[in-house]
């Protein structure tokens, strides 16, 4: 039978149990479900289990009882990860769960943890093969979208900036017509931090803006207009220290093609950013490749530094590895197989990768 696809559209499973309601593992009453998950776990496929969950379970209201010291207020049923619970709504208020949730936080953010690396579907199984609780694709679908997931501020200071493009598979809207491809925009501060837009500039521009950038701010990036664009939204014209992506331009430079002696001095010339001699090389040379390269060079010349100099120092990274490595992994849950998204549901769903990236999903 064919799987249907997500609305939505890779693998940590599935953390460490820290608390039922209030995420926190001194809460009494997870300390004591914890306790009891430990060492009844066995007992149930016994003879006894229906005894031991019965008991469980009024066990479960007493603590609650216990810990929040009331009982009175409208009855709700809250799936948990040990189980659905019965509670009112003043004890919900006490335990701090939000309002008409019929989840608990830490199997909110188990769902949120798995729903950011795997369809939605696959999410819905290893839920219940993880916990016992059954929870539908529809309700991880809602759970992502009423998500407000904030973008990290580096506890550095900021010296290093790196941007690149990814694509994202658009569904069309118009019966009949095939799905598109549409870009976004990925982020990596100082190699660590990880952030994703579509097609929100200013956002981008405003979270980085918003770090403690220090002098010089370090901005590596290819030969794309869109990334330098950007990127002179960024901190001020004195404080930017633009640099083209070495590895890029060694890409470019071999696609001019001809003679591989020519080509040998030119790689040396630009290793050392002489970027004037090497295009000397080619000025001769009447295929579009060699005048394309040579245009190419004159536009980022002043991104073209001493490559060597700075690779020996360790000044600064000379490439921009580190956001193309982040546009990979967050490809990982964005292109999975059969993937295709409402445009209206991509932000949110970048935001959530972008956050599990970050270990905000485990904090």
């Amino acid at each position: 039978m064919t799987k249907k696809k997500d609305n939505y559209d890779e693998c940590e499973r599935q953390p460490k149990n820290e608390s039922l309601l209030t995420g926190s593992s001194r809460n009494p009453v997870s300390q004591y479900f914890n306790y009891r998950i430990n060492n009844l776990r066995g007992s149930r496929a016994s003879s006894k289990g229906k005894d031991i969950r019965r008991s469980e379970s009024k066990n479960r209201h007493f603590f609650i009882e216990q810990v929040t010291g009331t009982t009175s207020g409208r009855e709700r049923t809250v799936k948990s990860s040990v189980g659905k619970l019965t509670i009112t709504d003043r004890q919900a208020k006490k335990l701090e769960l939000k309002p008409y949730s019929q989840i608990s936080p830490l199997l909110e953010k188990n769902c949120l943890l798995l729903g950011a690396n795997e369809s939605f579907q696959s999410a819905e199984q290893d839920i219940k093969a993880l916990t016992g609780i059954e929870v539908s694709h529809s309700t991880f679908q809602r759970l992502v979208q009423r998500q407000e997931f904030e973008e990290p501020q580096a506890i550095q200071g900021v010296s290093e900036a790196s941007i690149d493009g990814g694509k994202v598979r658009i569904r069309s809207q118009v019966q009949g017509v095939e799905s598109y491809w549409r870009d976004y925009k990925a982020v990596r501060l100082q190699g660590i931090y990880y952030g994703a837009f579509f097609q929100d500039n200013l956002s981008l521009s405003d979270w980085v803006n918003s770090q403690r950038l220090l002098f010089p701010l370090v901005c590596l990036g290819d030969g794309h207009d869109g990334v330098w664009n950007l990127f002179a939204e960024i901190g001020s014209t004195e404080m930017r220290q633009e640099i083209l992506d070495w590895y890029h331009l060694k890409e470019n430079l071999y696609k001019v093609g001809g003679s591989i002696k020519r080509l040998k001095v030119a790689e040396k010339l630009l290793w050392q950013g002489q970027a004037e001699l090497a295009i000397a090389l080619f000025v001769d040379l009447k295929k579009k490749p060699a005048i394309n390269f040579i245009a190419y060079l004159k536009k980022h010349s002043a991104r073209i530094i001493n490559y060597e100099y700075f690779s020996q120092s360790g000044f600064c990274s000379i490439g921009s590895g580190a956001v193309e490595s982040a546009v990979k992994q967050i490809g990982k849950r964005m292109k999975i197989s059969g993937a295709q998204w409402k445009l209206e549901n991509i932000p949110r769903m970048l935001q959530l990768r972008a956050a599990y990236l970050n270990g905000q999903l485990t904090a």
